[in-house]
């Protein structure tokens, strides 16, 4: 069990570190890095200070509305990158319901660096959708910043979010055992990827099934399966594994849908498997 640990200089205001921000010149599409949970490797955390360039000027803002522990989450999130002497890092939370200040959004759109912590992914949507926060991390990411999560956070950066719940086995499972019709439950996600799905945890978990379910329910969509200790590098439509392991792209071309009773089956799906270095695109 995680000891809750309260990190007061962590939840700073934005005229505390508003003044080390250094104004984007020019206006360039950002980058995702989309982590499939589990540890980060001390590479990874390398990769994604170089990408964002936290290390030369700006800061980082991590988002902890996944975690029913915030603030731990922030302490978490941000150990890696203070160890490695930045202390540009800062959390930023949100509560449901609460008038969002403008400091707190200009905070967000000229952050370098966004990360979504773990947590769960329905908790994270149901404080931000429709707010300004999610439109102030596109504005962010439109800008050229390095939109990060792990876990959760990777869960949410679909437009189509997988919520982990099964609607015909309310019981919770950290892998679905069926392949069903009207099984997977399906929320909206924060977008900053539109036409993927995104799973997490994918091979340690063996959530294969419910991958698949999702491509076969959703054929327009491509299913990505994010294992542990390994990330996607999302730049324009190059896409690169980062990390220790493997990531599964599940496509379903021909749209196939078959059924019989409650089960659903699909003929000719494409799955490719990459390994850490490899690259892909998705159209």
């Amino acid at each position: 069990m995680i000891k809750k640990i309260i990190v007061a200089s962590v939840f700073v205001c934005v005229g505390l570190f508003g003044n080390t921000i250094s104004a984007q010149e020019t206006k360039t599409d950002g980058k995702l890095f989309i982590i499939g949970g589990g540890s980060r490797p001390s590479a990874m955390v390398d990769r994604i200070i170089e990408e964002s360039g936290i290390d030369k000027n700006g800061y980082g803002i991590i988002l902890p509305m996944s975690s029913i522990e915030p603030d731990s989450a922030v302490y978490y999130a941000s150990k890696q990158f203070n160890e490695k002497g930045l202390k540009n890092i800062h959390g930023l939370n949100f509560v449901k319901g609460e008038e969002i200040s403008a400091s707190k959004l200009d905070s967000i759109k000229k952050a370098k660096l966004i990360y979504i912590s773990g947590g769960d992914q329905n908790r994270f949507m149901d404080i931000i959708e429709g707010t300004a926060v999610s439109s102030a991390i596109h504005q962010a990411f439109e800008n050229g910043s390095l939109v990060a999560g792990t876990s959760a956070g990777a869960a949410v950066m679909s437009r189509l979010m997988i919520t982990g719940n099964e609607l015909k086995h309310p019981e919770y499972s950290s892998t679905f055992k069926n392949i069903q019709l009207d099984n997977i439950e399906i929320k909206p996600g924060l977008g900053m990827m539109t036409n993927v799905i995104i799973d997490q945890h994918f091979v340690r978990r063996s959530r294969y099934n419910r991958l698949i379910s999702a491509v076969i329910e959703n054929p327009e969509m491509t299913g990505i399966g994010i294992d542990e200790s390994t990330a996607i590098l999302v730049n324009g439509k190059s896409i690169e594994v980062v990390g220790e392991s493997q990531v599964l792209v599940l496509q379903n071309p021909e749209h196939s849908k078959t059924i019989h009773k409650d089960k659903i089956g699909a003929h000719n799906l494409a799955l490719n498997i990459y390994l850490p270095g490899e690259t892909f695109s998705i159209q």
